[in-house]
């Protein structure tokens, strides 16, 4: 598996005061990665990328401030990044992709289903919450002890750095990136119809709470034996031995659920004996 990807086609869309940067790999039916906090496209998705990219085209943007994609005078939101998302989608001539989207990329992703809905075709969630409350308590208030500092001497920064951005600006970069978080947030009774299907995965040892994931989950169909009444359009799963960060290192694993989820036909009829 080639570990340095090279994408056909890279650049950088205007959307909404920004200059987004963006990477596409292969070809089919189109894929959008959205990002974690603090991330880029090769440290969130330098081993993903070869193996969804097989037989998909798959597009991965950088967010606002975020690697390539220079900060602009805007507040950060998972509302206007999801905006952003939108106009790249638009600025590609794309009419309707799969999003999958890591930690804070999952916050866009949900927000790409309540605010753009005709866009999107399915929704692959991994390691987000759709409240401020979904993580588990001291995650939640760890989020306010994030210091520039924390950053030293690591691949985030280096990253940061390596990318032309202003060593100066740095500290205020991790406040924009962690106010999303300080501030109260609940998109249940917009996400819960979302029309597209959803498939939530989370690590057993994850930041986010197991009882949130399930209640969404049962809010899009899920705790009935299928046996009985058949699948429901979407999905859950929770890994075993695995850490929040750990989720996008568990590749043998959740890349095969993923593209058996975006592949199925989704059929809900149950089962014959």
């Amino acid at each position: 598996m080639n570990q340095n990807p090279k994408p056909a086609e890279s650049g950088y869309a205007a959307v909404n005061g920004l200059q987004m940067y963006y990477e596409v790999y292969g070809q089919g039916k189109p894929l959008v990665l959205l990002h974690g906090s603090f991330m880029t496209i090769p440290l969130n998705w330098k081993a993903i990328i070869p193996l969804l990219a097989k037989n998909r085209k798959v597009i991965a943007p950088e967010m606002q401030g975020h690697g390539r994609t220079r900060d602009i005078p805007r507040e950060f939101s998972y509302e206007a990044m999801a905006d952003d998302v939108s106009g790249l989608l638009q600025h590609l001539q794309i009419d309707q992709a799969d999003i999958l989207g890591y930690s804070m990329g999952g916050g866009v992703a949900f927000q790409m289903g309540v605010r753009h809905p005709e866009q999107v075709r399915r929704l692959v969630v991994v390691s987000a919450p759709y409240a401020h409350n979904g993580w588990w308590p001291d995650t939640e208030a760890s989020f306010a002890t994030f210091t520039p500092d924390m950053f030293h001497d690591t691949p985030i920064r280096a990253e940061y750095d390596k990318f032309g951005n202003d060593p100066a600006h740095f500290p205020e970069f991790v406040k924009k990136v962690v106010s999303i978080d300080l501030k109260p947030y609940n998109w249940f009774s917009e996400v819960k119809t979302i029309k597209a299907p959803i498939f939530l995965a989370m690590g057993d040892a994850d930041g986010v709470r197991y009882e949130h994931a399930l209640e969404l989950f049962r809010a899009k169909g899920g705790g009935k034996q299928g046996d009985l009444h058949g699948l429901p359009p979407s999905r859950l799963a929770i890994l075993p031995g695995t850490t929040h960060i750990g989720m996008i290192q568990r590749t043998d694993w959740l890349i095969p659920m993923i593209t058996d989820f975006l592949d199925s036909d989704l059929k809900s009829t149950p089962p014959t004996f």
